[in-house]
């Protein structure tokens, strides 16, 4: 199959869950025999079509800043959209898959496949609603929301990384069936990495944005002080939300415990921080997947999320793998307590299910889906 993964964003040079899944399936399917195309902005020096792992990677449109204002641009999802008409319409493609966001570009694949015959999947990582509205405010928000649905009614099939995302769509009026193809992680890859020399009590790592909720973790902390009066807690990541965090770990007399790492560049490094916690807590409200749970799960740790519609990571919470919170401190403290008395008691849990996820069996999954599509 000659295949074309469309998204905006493309792994080491813009990381993210979406960045990873494509490439690692990308280049897995090369691997198989398959022509995968990669096309996306231009983030790298040199020429606009390079090759790695048998993957050709296509820089369509130029890079520009992803955010304005702690909010995803749409100038450059646009141009992107817009730049990538020509790429469509000049290769050779027997499948297009389109990652669901930024949206705008899944109406561009529907045309040029629609004008070409060239099927077309559209991947959806998480479906927002009504929460466009909290995203954008009234007005802006319900035209994002007006976006969504229209993508989520483009004639072709789809997939979902989780069957909370299938659900939603299906909340959104799409009557067709949904399949659910999850992201995978290397387990081998991931057993091969040593953990980090320091040992932290608790762990949380993504974008500090609002609805990640790590004030909810912060908030937890000094209920916990009292059985663990040394607790260290790690959190990795940027974004927007970073100083008022800090902010209120001070505020609440507890900076000395809680610590801000930043943004890591390599997965190793935060796969060795992962291996090195006690416990990783996600207490997230909008997950589609929850990709670093499912890492920390595959290194042993158990994880602590929060209930919430919106949150995947509730899939794979089991007695073995961890716990499932209100999101609200005293109960996301008295969940952490329960693990963190014993993590250990996890371990097998946790890499047990963690394996189920492995990319060699996750691959194979999408190469029979596109066939699926192909034949009609």
């Amino acid at each position: 199959m000659r295949i074309a993964f469309l998204y905006d964003c493309i792994y080491p040079y813009v990381i993210g869950g979406v960045e990873r899944r494509t490439w690692e399936m990308g280049r897995r399917l090369a691997a198989r025999g398959h022509e995968v195309h990669l096309l996306g902005m231009k983030f790298w020096d040199g020429p606009r079509v390079i090759e790695r792992d048998g993957v050709r990677i296509h820089g369509v449109s130029p890079a520009a800043p992803l955010y304005t204002g702690g909010r995803r641009a749409i100038l450059p999802a646009a141009r992107y959209a817009l730049s990538l008409l020509p790429h469509l319409f000049s290769g050779e493609f027997d499948l297009i898959d389109a990652q669901q966001f930024p949206y705008l570009h899944c109406f561009s694949a529907a045309f040029a496949g629609a004008a070409k015959r060239v099927p077309m999947v559209i991947t959806w990582h998480e479906v927002w609603g009504s929460h466009w509205r909290e995203y954008l405010g009234p007005v802006e928000g319900r035209l994002g929301e007006m976006v969504e649905r229209a993508v989520a009614r483009l004639p072709a099939p789809r997939a979902a990384v989780s069957r909370t995302t299938a659900d939603q769509l299906r909340a959104l009026g799409v009557r067709e069936p949904v399949e659910v193809i999850p992201n995978g992680i290397d387990i081998r890859g991931i057993a091969a990495i040593p953990p980090a020399p320091v040992h932290w009590d608790l762990l949380s790592a993504g974008r500090l944005i609002p609805e990640k909720r790590i004030d909810l973790l912060i908030d937890a902390i000094p209920a916990l002080l009292d059985g663990f009066p040394s607790l260290t807690v790690l959190i990795l990541g940027e974004g927007p939300v970073r100083p008022g965090l800090e902010q209120q770990a001070s505020r609440l007399g507890i900076g000395d415990h809680v610590s801000f790492a930043g943004f890591l560049a390599d997965p190793v490094a935060v796969t060795g921080l992962m291996k090195s916690s006690g416990v990783y807590v996600s207490p997230s409200i909008r997950e589609g997947f929850g990709m670093a749970a499912l890492e920390a799960m595959a290194c042993g740790v158990p994880v602590v999320t929060v209930d919430h519609p919106r949150n995947a990571v509730r899939e794979r919470i089991t007695p073995g793998t961890g716990r499932i919170a209100r999101p609200d401190p005293e109960d996301l403290a008295e969940k952490i307590r329960e693990c963190l008395e014993d993590p250990g008691r996890f371990r097998e849990g946790c890499t047990t299910l963690a394996a189920r996820y492995d990319w060699d069996l996750i691959v194979p999954q999408v190469e029979r889906f596109y066939e699926r599509v192909i034949s009609g």
